[in-house]
């Protein structure tokens, strides 16, 4: 295991403080990158990735199954909205 300096471990700790925010911030660009894709294919790779950031984010269950089964992206704006809460 590599010495960190005070400087790199001050770094990781606010990188991992701040995770869910960026971790939401990536998933408000998924939505942005929904709203404007056309081809079924690109959809398909950014449901899959809405997947697994809302699995990441320890979204309810519930919520994040009635999102990815509808495809809502209101619904999808919601949820995030009530995670940033």
């Amino acid at each position: 295991m590599a010495d960190y300096t005070p400087y790199q471990k001050g770094v990781i700790r606010r990188y991992y403080e701040h995770s869910e925010t960026l971790a939401l911030q990536k998933l408000g660009e998924i939505v942005s990158d929904l709203y404007l894709a056309d081809a079924p294919q690109k959809k398909r790779k950014l449901w899959a990735r809405v997947e697994k950031a809302l699995v990441k984010l320890d979204c309810p269950v519930e919520a994040r199954e009635r999102v990815l089964e509808t495809q809502d992206l209101e619904a999808l704006a919601a949820l995030i909205r009530d995670l940033q809460a």
